[in-house]
């Protein structure tokens, strides 16, 4: 059993206890925290509650849960890349390739996996520590609690807006200016594997600003204010700026005018969207200091850049 507890967002005022469970605890399943609740496992100021009722904001929230995501996850020696860890915290530069959580189809060879052979404690904690994803061909950082507390303190961040993720990406089509996108995100109506911009779904805001322009592509940076599934990616699509290599997102492959052999080689031989979690700060769930790290492009952006740029170059010259 792991007790995690959290605190009723005001804006979540009047959202069924359940609703609000979901957003709090995206580790498990809807029903799962329904049964939890009809069990009396969840705690609202001290007192259980049923799954309809509504709530104010601002309840202390108490879930006597079962750590049932790691179940199926075993420990696996799988490289990993650390760069920060102390006794509370493990920060991750994951690889483009890796997926982070098991499911349907990748029960093995995930970072969770991994985690778990480097500290097997984590198997305590809902998803071995692990409060936020990016996906598998998306590269860079991530946070890992090692506590209870600070899987708390993580969480609560995260739900507060306050963590600090900043995203790089080269997009189709050359950029004027950066700008800000505010447009809620759910499930695409028809396939369920991809999002969409719906009126109906949750509040996702994406902050971009242009960091190179090319001919016909653009390097920018991405700063998060929600994590929501695919964020980046829909939202750029949603402005006419798709991924370089997006494999859902990004239509059909578009060379720049005058592309030169070398820089269509390269388009052609990008095989994941061209995205990266390069920084990440957030307070220390013990100290309350506040910590920032950085992650370098990895090898296949450094290469679509140093092509673009080459591109570029041999047409201002004739």
């Amino acid at each position: 059993m792991t007790l995690l507890t959290a605190t009723a967002p005001e804006q979540m005022a009047g959202m069924r206890l359940d609703q609000v469970l979901a957003e709090l605890f995206p580790d498990y399943s809807r029903s799962r925290l329904q049964t939890w609740i009809k069990g009396g496992r969840v705690l609202v100021d001290g007192k259980p509650l049923k799954a309809k009722d509504r709530l104010y904001g601002g309840e202390h929230i108490e879930l006597d849960a079962e750590a049932e995501q790691v179940l199926q996850c075993l420990a696996e020696d799988i490289p990993l890349q650390v760069i920060y860890e102390d006794e509370a915290l493990l920060i991750v530069d994951k690889p483009a390739g890796l997926v982070v959580h098991p499911a349907a189809g990748n029960w093995q060879g995930t970072l969770q996996n991994a985690l778990l052979h480097h500290e097997p404690s984590l198997a305590a904690l809902p998803r071995a520590g692990l409060v936020h994803r990016i996906d598998k061909d998306t590269s860079g950082l991530l946070m890992v609690a090692k506590t209870l507390q600070a899987h708390n303190s993580l969480v609560a961040q995260l739900q507060a807006r306050t963590i600090h993720r900043e995203y790089l990406a080269v997009v189709v089509g050359r950029m004027t200016a950066g700008g800000s996108v505010d447009q809620p995100l759910g499930r695409h109506p028809v396939d369920r594997k991809r999002f969409a911009v719906r009126e109906t779904g949750k509040p996702a805001v994406s902050h971009y600003r242009v960091m190179e322009r090319f001919t016909g592509h653009t390097l920018i940076q991405v700063r998060l204010e929600t994590g929501r599934t695919h964020q980046i990616r829909v939202h750029m699509e949603a402005i006419h700026y798709p991924l370089v290599g997006d494999p859902v997102y990004a239509g059909r492959f578009r060379l720049p005018p005058n592309c030169s052999e070398r820089l269509a080689e390269v388009l052609r031989g990008v095989n994941r969207q061209a995205l990266h979690a390069a920084q990440l700060g957030l307070d220390h769930p013990l100290s309350g200091e506040y910590c920032q790290w950085q992650s370098p492009l990895p090898e296949d952006m450094q290469r679509l850049l140093a092509a673009l740029r080459e591109h570029d170059e041999r047409l201002a010259a004739g």
